[in-house]
């Protein structure tokens, strides 16, 4: 009996681990370059041996019995963790605006390093915010959340069935849209700053046409957007974690 079931248990566990797979390649802080391929992959073998016994019931029985079947749904599982994957790193991104619009308001634009968490080249103070929002997800258990929105993949998409492209498709632009209103309004009190202090200084600079007062003012827009980022920092990734909670829970059914 061990024999005859045992190519139907190890056919469900490769479906399942197609999943998980294309989700932690994909998500952010787990799925990163900088991750060796080895960790990824144990890390997804273990979370699906993990999640078999819930579910592996999701699955049809007598799936090895056809070749085409089984690669019509292996193929489905991968799409499913992918667009996963890539809804929970759109979330992420808005850290990515809020870095650039606070890097060109303080003069800092151009001072670009590659950002650990989206594997790309970024502004600096949007890799530091990346960095401190990965960090923050495991602080706050939120990543606990995130394992929870790829178990419920399962039953938003059950296995066998089309994936509603229109509807993923829809979400993906809202989410787009949302991290990007996100990042504006965590940058705000730096748009607000930029136009206080550079409307001051055109000012200065037509009551003072010989004096280069955007170069000599240069220094202090650094160190006064400096001061005001490490004031308001906490505040700003408190409220970009509620942000990210809830993006993570429209992909957990109610």
């Amino acid at each position: 009996m061990i024999i005859r079931i045992l190519p139907e248990v190890t056919i469900i566990y490769v479906l399942i681990f197609a999943r998980l797979g294309a989700t932690m390649m994909l998500m952010p802080s787990v799925g990163e370059s900088s991750i060796p391929t080895t960790v990824r992959l144990g890390l997804s073998l273990l979370l699906a041996l993990v999640l078999y016994p819930i579910v592996a019931k999701t699955y049809p029985s007598g799936i090895s019995r056809s070749m085409p079947m089984l690669l019509i749904y292996l193929a489905g599982e991968i799409a499913v963790g992918v667009a996963v994957g890539t809804a929970s790193r759109i979330i992420m991104s808005a850290t990515q605006v809020a870095g650039t619009i606070i890097a060109s308001q303080l003069g800092l634009g151009f001072a670009q390093s590659v950002d650990p968490s989206q594997g790309q080249q970024g502004v600096l103070f949007g890799n530091f915010l990346s960095m401190l929002a990965v960090t923050m997800i495991f602080a706050t258990d939120l990543h606990h959340l995130a394992i929870t929105a790829a178990t419920s993949s399962f039953t938003l998409f059950p296995p066998g069935q089309w994936m509603p492209v229109g509807d993923f498709a829809q979400a993906a632009i809202e989410l787009t849209s949302e991290a990007f209103r996100v990042g504006v309004q965590i940058s705000a009190p730096f748009l607000a700053f930029g136009l206080v202090f550079y409307l001051g200084l055109g000012v200065l600079s037509k009551l003072m046409p010989q004096f280069q007062i955007f170069f000599a003012a240069m220094s202090l827009t650094i160190i006064a957007g400096l001061t005001l980022f490490a004031l308001l920092i906490g505040t700003l990734m408190l409220w970009y974690m509620e942000h990210v909670r809830d993006g993570l829970e429209r992909l957990v059914p109610h």
